[in-house]
């Protein structure tokens, strides 16, 4: 049984202790294939690094965070472009808009959003959106691109059914992690009319872990608790969700 983390961010620093030990307590619990999103140019060389010691499993994406979209946001572009040339990334994110903290430099995110988008397409990589706060304002950039070739996944799903069905309908997977654990959740409500072609798995480590590590730190071996829950959601084993949604990954990012 292979689990697939299609979002964790194992270069963060919460792993700097341990990395090695979390990474091997996740491939012993079946997680084959990690893919790690970009933030900003700061991390580029601990992505790096990552790869090189995990050249197999661990799979590295390019882009710029919406939360990191500040003064210096095109010397930031400037660096996501220029790696691209030089490295062989499997996706564009993780990008998009995020407005929980701060609606300063909406126009400035709304810009990096579509500038990677267009990258995306230009190179045929998928995305990997982050939206916080920002429905409509995502919605609205990825209308622009509506009939074109762009596809990815909206990270973090956190929408009603109506909101996953207008992604899904804009080509999009939705990113399924330890939310859906939650008894605040609302996902779980739904989710079971929600076709599973259209679901992948993440962590989003170090952050959001599944219950019941809810509040600490949160690692790619804690696949399987959020494959229990999507599990007992679609009436099915977990083993069909493994092989479902890793299968959806492959499709998606074409490994």
């Amino acid at each position: 049984m292979i689990f697939t983390d299609t979002h964790t961010h194992l270069y963060s620093e919460a792993f700097q202790e341990d990395q090695d030990d979390m990474m091997q307590r996740a491939i012993n619990a079946g997680v084959r294939r990690f893919f790690v999103p970009a933030i900003d140019s700061s991390y580029t060389p601990a992505m790096l690094d990552l790869k090189k010691s995990y050249p197999d499993q661990v799979h590295l994406m390019m882009g710029l965070h919406p939360t990191h979209v500040k003064e210096n946001y095109l010397e930031e572009l400037d660096h996501v472009q220029e790696m691209l040339d030089e490295e062989p990334f499997v996706a564009i994110g993780e990008i998009g808009i995020d407005l929980y903290w701060s609606d300063e430099f909406r126009e400035q995110q709304m810009e990096a959003f579509h500038t990677q988008i267009q990258w995306s397409i230009e190179r045929g990589l998928p995305i990997a959106i982050h939206c916080r706060e920002a429905f409509d304002e995502v919605f609205e950039v990825l209308e622009t691109y509506r009939g074109s070739s762009l596809n990815g996944v909206f990270h973090c799903f956190t929408g009603n059914l109506e909101q996953a069905r207008r992604a899904i309908d804009l080509k999009m997977s939705l990113g399924i992690g330890g939310v859906a654990t939650f008894k605040n959740g609302k996902i779980d409500q739904f989710l079971n009319e929600i076709d599973l072609k259209h679901i992948v798995l993440e962590t989003d480590a170090p952050y959001l872990a599944p219950v019941p590590y809810r509040g600490k730190r949160n690692e790619s071996a804690y696949i399987p608790l959020i494959a229990e829950k999507l599990a007992a959601i679609y009436n099915t084993s977990v083993e069909h969700i493994a092989e479902v949604t890793t299968l959806n990954s492959t499709k998606i990012f074409g490994l």
